[in-house]
């Protein structure tokens, strides 16, 4: 009787335990991943690749919440008001770099523990094929002292700060900006002739550049990329300027060093899947897209850094 009454004690303290040994895994629970974007934005989309096998690689579960509205401010906003989660993750954007910088946000880079890069996709001066500006360095001469025309997908976005950074740093002419509503019109109209120039990712011309129609020209960026190797980099013309549309999870600064590490880990080790590196393929990227937290937050403290000037000079801030 009492050797059945200890092994009841015994299987009890185990059962009790169970729980509280679950509890100290991480995550335990749904992990919430904040984006700026409707429901099939393009960071929405991209955000939910980058995760598709962040699921069984964490063991949990993770749900994307669409914080739309104000250029990324409020998806921040709702991110600093729950700084406390633990479990809670943002994708990170170029256009939240360009609120922070603004002042528009009262989140702080500070607030924010980079987890992993997911896209790096630089911004590239493009010209038509047949166009006067054919080369890289006949663009940049012909920027010596002209004002010739830029296309941007907008007005105080990346297109137009990357453009006057760049031209800043090379002492050059400031371009006349001619604004559009997209990527998708700013190389339609390049096409039409309506600008000298376009500022585009690489798959926003896609289609252009097989056809012949438009040629990449200058890559924003320390490193070339494959699919275009007649584009040059703005640092091999000793213009040190780098500007990517960039998207990658960070997490609220409180997390601990631990759980950081866990989440990094298993992000990279996701997107470093074939599954989202054709993802990344099919947009013109390539694995060097991904990172882990050290280069991703370097990028993000540079992008911040270099934006709140430019903006100040343009009126934007």
């Amino acid at each position: 009787m009492k050797q059945m009454f200890k092994a009841a004690v015994a299987v009890a303290a185990v059962v009790a335990a169970m729980p509280a040994m679950a509890q100290d895994e991480y995550p335990n629970k749904t992990v919430e991943v904040i984006t700026h974007a409707g429901a099939g934005g393009g960071t929405d989309v991209t955000t939910r690749m980058m995760m598709i096998r962040g699921r069984r690689l964490l063991g949990q579960d993770m749900v994307v919440v669409n914080k739309s509205g104000g250029a990324g401010v409020v998806a921040m906003n709702y991110f600093k008001d729950n700084i406390d989660n633990d479990h809670m993750l943002m994708t990170f954007t170029s256009g939240h770099a360009i609120q922070i910088a603004a002042g528009k946000t009262g989140l702080t880079m500070d607030e924010m523990r980079p987890i992993a890069r997911g896209t790096d996709d630089p911004q590239i001066f493009m010209t038509r094929c047949d166009s006067e500006y054919n080369s890289p360095q006949k663009l940049v001469d012909a920027m010596k002292d002209n004002a010739i025309k830029f296309g941007t997908a907008n007005l105080g976005d990346i297109d137009q700060i990357s453009t006057y950074v760049f031209a800043k740093e090379a002492g050059l002419t400031q371009p006349t900006i001619v604004p559009f509503s997209g990527g998708g019109e700013v190389a339609t109209q390049l096409v039409a002739g309506s600008v000298d120039v376009g500022v585009l990712n690489l798959a926003e011309a896609a289609a252009q550049i097989e056809a012949g129609d438009i040629c990449p020209q200058i890559i924003l960026a320390e490193e070339g990329m494959s699919v275009i190797p007649d584009a040059v980099t703005s640092y091999s013309l000793e213009i040190p300027v780098s500007f990517s549309t960039i998207r990658g999870f960070v997490a609220p600064a409180t997390i601990t060093d631990e759980q950081a590490a866990i989440l990094e880990e298993k992000l990279v080790e996701a997107m470093n899947h074939s599954v989202y590196q054709g993802y990344l393929t099919s947009v013109g990227l390539d694995g060097k897209s991904v990172v882990g937290s050290e280069a991703w937050g370097k990028q993000m403290s540079n992008m911040v850094k270099a934006m709140g000037p430019a903006l100040e000079e343009l009126g934007l801030k």
